[in-house]
């Protein structure tokens, strides 16, 4: 009928067009298998219950600068610049002193291929099956950003050293650790386009 719009068919390049843009990168990575129950689970599988409490109130004085510097803005910039760059400088420390109190081993980093969706990376033993559920905690540098996800393995690849490539994706992945790792991606582009 001459005149009606023509719809190209779903071609499997579209099909397989992925949500979150995905980077290659050289991370600190810590694994912990978790059990089939989540209820079970401990809130922090990688063992900061004494810091917990901390860490909630650093969240809680974060929100409430933001808060107080949205309302400054309008009135004084420059201040706001300012205190903005102080913020940025103390949350920087605070990354420096937490890694310097938990610093990962060299077999900790490796290279994997991370989005906000999920997380593809190299295990040394076939260890993993589809549908295993397992807590991860990135540290991503140059920020020292440490987000943590459940993730819930999606498929392993065997290699001929007899591990496996796991393909992971974040199941339970709270807004503070997808922004982390939302402003790393985006800082990694940044750097590849200036190497360019």
């Amino acid at each position: 009928m001459p005149g009606s719009p023509i719809t190209p068919p779903i071609t499997d390049a579209k099909a397989d067009r992925r949500e979150y843009f995905r980077i290659k990168d050289r991370i600190g990575l810590e694994i912990r298998r978790l059990s089939g129950n989540a209820d079970s689970e401990q809130d922090d599988p990688f063992n900061g219950s004494p810091l917990e409490s901390l860490k909630a109130e650093f969240r809680r004085l974060d929100q409430d600068v933001k808060a107080h510097l949205a309302s400054l803005a309008e009135r004084d910039r420059l201040l706001t610049g300012l205190i903005k760059s102080m913020n940025s400088k103390l949350d920087t420390l605070a990354r420096i002193i937490a890694f310097e109190q938990n610093p990962l081993q060299p077999e900790d980093w490796q290279d994997v291929t991370l989005s906000e969706g999920g997380l593809s990376f190299f295990s040394s033993t076939p260890a993993w099956n589809q549908g295993d559920r397992i807590a991860v905690r990135m540290t991503l540098p140059p920020e020292l950003y440490q987000p943590q996800a459940i993730a819930e393995v999606l498929s392993t690849e065997a290699d001929d050293r007899g591990g496996a490539r796991v393909h992971t994706e974040f199941v339970q992945l709270d807004d503070s650790s997808r922004q982390q790792i939302a402003r790393h991606v985006m800082r990694w582009q940044i750097r590849q386009r200036q190497k360019e």
